[in-house]
């Protein structure tokens, strides 16, 4: 029995030690996990789909499935066409000599402010000088070797680890269970019953967990999309789906959503006063304001008290040290990793104090 929990403590300091050490490795396996458990519905339904009196191939079914997840990032890509679009044209016409003037006025007033208390000691429109010359020599600074560069070794990046994604998911698909079937054939028999039986939670539990984040999605979308569209603000899609993409990071994620918005309407718009600039961004906040509430007192409650089953406070500590670990990431699949590991620790306590095997001398 001590034997048994000694192995039990080492395996897991081992796994979180490769964990940290390999974090490239242990992501895209996370990811991949995520990805086939996402995946599996769809591909066992088009796998049992029969065409000309036999069953699809299960290479061909992951493959449609792959398709299905490539052809709904395409469309949802497209939401953001216009509104680049409409960027790159406000860049191309934007006027620097005015954009210098409505920057010197407020300046000018600082400047002024500080010679009528006797707090600058320099000649007339210094500060404005200052600022000018810093711009300037922050563009001439502006390494563009050393940005391409950054541009490349960061696609490389992405491209490979999509690859590395896209292998490990493909034979976790293809081999339906190859995973629980190999970690169960390294139990021992003894404790056989107690281990299937807390895979079997740990998926039921993860399940429930992503079917929820979906869930929560599309709900954040349809609410931000419907309200933003009523409130007359433009690219309200496209917001919307920012906004549900960006709640997926906790605690942070509301507030990206808010401010992405804030940015787009400005930016895209035109104002002829301040109110009309602070009725707008009114409007964004009111909209992400109702989200939020909403979000807070039925989805995520629903989602939670579902999946993880722990205290508000645990789940606030383990997203800051997700933060910690891994940044943005670490936050995201958290939540997700915490439940694996207190579902196997819950459930082997259980099996301490219930299963005949661990009174066993």
């Amino acid at each position: 029995m001590q034997r048994f929990f000694i192995y039990l403590i080492l395996f897991t300091a081992v796994f979180l030690l490769f964990g940290w050490y390999f974090s490239n490795i242990t992501l895209y396996l996370v990811i991949s996990l995520i990805l086939a458990a996402l995946l599996r519905p769809l591909t066992n339904r088009l796998n049992d789909f029969h065409l000309l009196g036999q069953h699809i191939p299960r290479w061909s079914a992951i493959l449609l499935s792959y398709s299905a997840i490539v052809l709904l990032m395409v469309l949802l890509s497209f939401l953001f066409f216009p509104l680049i679009n409409n960027q790159i044209i406000i860049l191309s016409e934007l006027d620097l000599n005015g954009i210098y003037e409505q920057i010197q006025i407020p300046v000018t007033r600082v400047e002024g402010f500080l010679f009528r208390h006797e707090l600058l000691e320099t000649e007339p429109g210094y500060l404005f000088g200052s600022l000018k010359s810093s711009m300037i020599e922050m563009i001439k600074g502006f390494d563009f070797t050393s940005f391409i560069g950054g541009v490349i070794n960061t696609t490389s990046s992405l491209f490979i680890g999509t690859m590395a994604i896209a292998f490990i998911s493909f034979f976790l698909l293809l081999e339906n269970g190859l995973l629980r079937r190999n970690l169960l054939n390294l139990i021992p028999n003894p404790y056989f019953e107690l281990s299937v039986a807390t895979f079997t939670k740990v998926e039921k539990l993860l399940s429930n967990y992503l079917s929820g984040l979906l869930l929560q999605m599309l709900a954040i979308f349809s609410l931000a999309s419907f309200g933003l569209t009523v409130m007359g603000v433009e690219y309200a899609l496209t917001i919307a789906l920012f906004a549900a993409v960006a709640n997926l990071i906790p605690y942070a994620g509301p507030l990206l959503g808010a401010t992405f918005g804030i940015i787009v309407g400005i930016s895209s718009g035109s104002f002829e006063t301040n109110s009309e600039l602070n009725y707008l961004i009114i409007k964004i906040l009111s909209v992400f304001g109702l989200v939020q509430i909403t979000d807070n007192i039925f989805l995520q409650p629903m989602i939670f008290s579902k999946s993880v089953k722990a205290h508000p406070l645990e789940i606030f500590v383990v997203i800051f040290a997700g933060a910690k670990i891994a940044g943005v990431v670490g936050m995201i699949f958290a939540i997700p990793l915490y439940t694996i590991f207190r579902v196997f620790i819950l459930e082997f306590y259980k099996g301490y104090k219930s299963y005949r095997i661990f009174k066993i001398k």
